[in-house]
Order: structure tokens, then C-alpha cells, then sequence
């Protein structure tokens, strides 16, 4: 698989420009990425530039920390999809994986799975904060509640890893699409996602690692 149709080019800093979410996208389009990942209030904006191009418009809802609910993140993803989006990333709420309220996910997973009708829902389980029984578990409770991928990372935990091989290799082995992201730098590194069995690959760093 080349590396580059695996890529989400990504830029969901804070402070991003319209200048960076530009750069990013034209990015994107010269190298033939799978797509680019934008904060909400830039979809509109991105949509514009990727018209008429095969790049996926991917943006984020209920993100970075998964505490607003079922009902509003749904909203917001309908809002988004709306706004031109082609896939949803979503967050679990990591309290509800340690409290094990494993219904509760399911109840809003399938709530957000709902507004995005036909559009790709990904999940976030934010690896760094779980055991491997969690992950595992959280990745077969998103895949029963119908999100078509289970995803790493968001890459705001402080002093967080990210995206690592034998998390990779657990939520695969529930049988879903898997987007490795957070700290994908190197080449080499995406190689070794890849390999062990993420579909996908969430990086700022897109650009390098084709090179």
C-alpha cells in the first residue's frame, strides 16, 4: 500500500490560519493524500479548496476530550457533514471506558453513527489513557455500536505517545478500520502502523513521511 493514500494530512492546532488550513490542502492535493483532517469551523473554508479533487474533507466533533454527550455530538457532526464534511472523528469519553459503562458508549455511539448516515465515523479511544483490555474492549464496543473505525489518538494528551504498534495490532483484532494517529513522525514509523494493521494514518507530518 503506498503510504500517501493512507495519509489524513492533518492541522488541528488552536491558533491555525486560514493561511496553514490553505497550505495544508494544496498539500494534500500535490501529493494525492487520502484527505486532510480540519477543525469544524474550518470545513466550509477547506471544502472550497478541494472541490473538484479526490481528497476526503475528515473534521473533528466532541474533540479533544469526548465529555459533550451522544445528543450534542451528534448535532455537531450532522452540522458538519452539512458544512461539506466526508468523514466524522469522534471521542469516546475515556471516563465512561474506566467507569465501564459500556452501554452508555454504545447508546451514543449509535446516536452519532445515526446523524452521519452514509459518512465514515471514527472513533477515538485516546490509547494512551487505557490498558490493552480496555482498548480492546472500547474497539469491540464502538465496532458493535456501527463505527466503521476505532482511531488511536487525538494527540493532546500531555506528554502523550500516540499511535503505537501493539495498540494498533489489538484494535485490528477486532475485525474494524483502524487510524493510527499522534505522533507519527518518521517514515519508518508509519511503515510499522501500517504493517501491524492500520487502514489510515493521522499525521501533521505527511509531507516528511513521504519523502
Amino acid at each position: 500500500m503506498e503510504i500517501n493514500k493512507c495519509i489524513e494530512h492533518t492541522c488541528l492546532k488552536q491558533d491555525a490560519s486560514e493561511d496553514e488550513i490553505k497550505k495544508l490542502a494544496q498539500e494534500a492535493i500535490e501529493h494525492n493524500f487520502l484527505g486532510i483532517c480540519v477543525n469544524p469551523d474550518y470545513v466550509k473554508f477547506a471544502k472550497e479548496i478541494l472541490k473538484n479533487t479526490n481528497v476526503k474533507l475528515v473534521t473533528v466533533v466532541n474533540f479533544p476530550l469526548g465529555k459533550a454527550g451522544g445528543k450534542i455530538t451528534a448535532q455537531q457532526a450532522k452540522e458538519a457533514i452539512d458544512n461539506g464534511a466526508d468523514e466524522i472523528d469522534t471521542v469516546i469519553n475515556v471516563s465512561d471506558i474506566k467507569n465501564k459503562k459500556w452501554d452508555k458508549i454504545k447508546e451514543e455511539i449509535k446516536e452519532i453513527k445515526a446523524s452521519c448516515k452514509d459518512k465514515i465515523l471514527k472513533v477515538i479511544l485516546e490509547t494512551d489513557l487505557l490498558t490493552q483490555d480496555e482498548i480492546k474492549i472500547s474497539t469491540e464496543t464502538i465496532k458493535e455500536a456501527g463505527a466503521d473505525c476505532a482511531k488511536t489518538s487525538t494527540g493532546f494528551v500531555k506528554n502523550g505517545v500516540g499511535a503505537k504498534v501493539e495498540d494498533v495490532k489489538i484494535m485490528k483484532a477486532a475485525g474494524i478500520m483502524v487510524k493510527a494517529s499522534g505522533g507519527i513522525k518518521t517514515k519508518e514509523q508509519a511503515l510499522k502502523l501500517i504493517e501491524a494493521g492500520a487502514d489510515r494514518l493521522g499525521t501533521s507530518s505527511g509531507c516528511e513521511l513521504i519523502k
